[in-house]
C-alpha cells in the first residue's frame, strides 16, 4: 500500500484556550497556518451552535487566509447552514450536537432521519461543497449515508480509541474490526471514507492501515502534544505515523 492519507488538522481547541482567557490569544488561524506548513493537508473546525470555542470571526479569517481546504464542521441547523452556503467551504462535515456535552460524542443516526437529512444536504451539495457525515461504523448508517446523497461518511473512532486506552484489547479489536468493515462496505457503495475522533500516536496507524480510508481528521490529542513539542513538530510525528502504516517511507 502506497497510497497517501490526507492528514485534517481540527484547531477547534486553540480557541478553546483563547476563550478561557477572554483574548485574542492563541489565535487558531495562526495555528492553522503552522499546521498547513506542517504538512496538514486540510484544516478542521467546529462552529458550535453556542460558539464554545471557533467563532463566526474565527471561520470568516480562516476562509481568508487559508491555501489548504477547509472542513466546516456544523450542526444539521438552518443558521449553520446558512453560514456555510454564504462561505462555501471546499468540504462540510455535519455532525450530532448537544449542547451538554464536551466534544461530539457519537455519530448521527440518519437512518432514522433521512428524509430530514436529505433535504438538509441538498443545497450544500449543489454548491459545490464535499458533504460528509459524521456516523458510527454501523451497516445501517452507511446504507442510510448513499442513499441521502452524502460524498463521504466520516466513521467514529472514539469506541475504539477508548478500549485501547483503558486497556481492554479484545473490545478494541472488535471495534477496529467494526471499522474495517464499515469502511469497506461505504467503499463499495461509493462513499469516500474518513475517520475521526481520539485518535492518538498510539491508536492511528491500524486506522490508517485500514486501504478503504482516505482522510483522517485530528485535533484535540494533536493540541495537546502541541504544549509539550509544538505544533509543527507533533503534526509531523502524527503524518509520519500515518505514512508508515501506508508503507510509505
Amino acid at each position: 500500500m502506497t497510497d497517501r492519507l490526507r492528514l485534517g488538522v481540527n484547531i477547534d481547541h486553540v480557541a478553546t484556550v483563547r476563550n478561557a482567557r477572554g483574548t485574542a490569544f492563541p489565535d487558531p488561524v495562526r495555528a492553522a497556518l503552522i499546521a498547513e506548513a506542517a504538512g496538514a493537508d486540510g484544516i478542521t473546525a467546529h462552529l458550535r451552535e453556542d460558539r464554545r470555542h471557533i467563532s463566526d470571526r474565527d471561520i470568516e479569517r480562516l476562509m481568508e487566509a487559508l491555501t489548504k481546504p477547509l472542513n466546516f464542521e456544523m450542526a444539521a441547523t438552518e443558521e449553520m447552514r446558512a453560514i456555510a452556503l454564504r462561505h462555501r467551504p471546499h468540504a462540510i462535515c455535519v455532525v450530532p450536537e448537544r449542547r451538554e456535552e464536551r466534544t461530539t460524542e457519537g455519530g448521527l443516526d440518519v437512518a432514522r432521519d433521512e428524509d430530514r437529512i436529505a433535504a438538509f444536504i441538498a443545497p450544500l451539495r449543489d454548491m459545490g461543497a464535499r458533504v460528509s457525515l459524521f456516523i458510527g461504523a454501523d451497516p445501517r448508517q452507511i446504507e442510510a449515508s448513499a442513499r441521502v446523497g452524502a460524498a463521504v461518511v466520516e466513521i467514529h473512532t472514539g469506541a475504539y480509541c477508548d478500549a485501547h486506552h483503558d486497556g481492554h484489547p479484545d473490545e478494541r479489536d472488535a471495534e477496529l474490526a467494526r471499522i474495517r468493515e464499515a469502511a469497506d462496505l461505504a467503499r463499495s457503495l461509493g462513499l469516500e471514507v474518513h475517520a475521526g475522533h481520539g485518535l492518538t500516536y498510539e491508536t492511528v496507524e491500524p486506522i490508517a492501515a485500514i486501504p478503504a480510508m482516505r482522510e483522517l481528521n485530528i485535533g484535540h490529542f494533536l493540541i495537546g502534544e502541541a504544549i509539550m513539542l509544538g505544533l509543527a513538530p507533533a503534526i509531523a510525528e502524527m503524518r509520519r505515523r500515518m505514512d508508515v502504516a501506508r508503507g510509505i517511507a
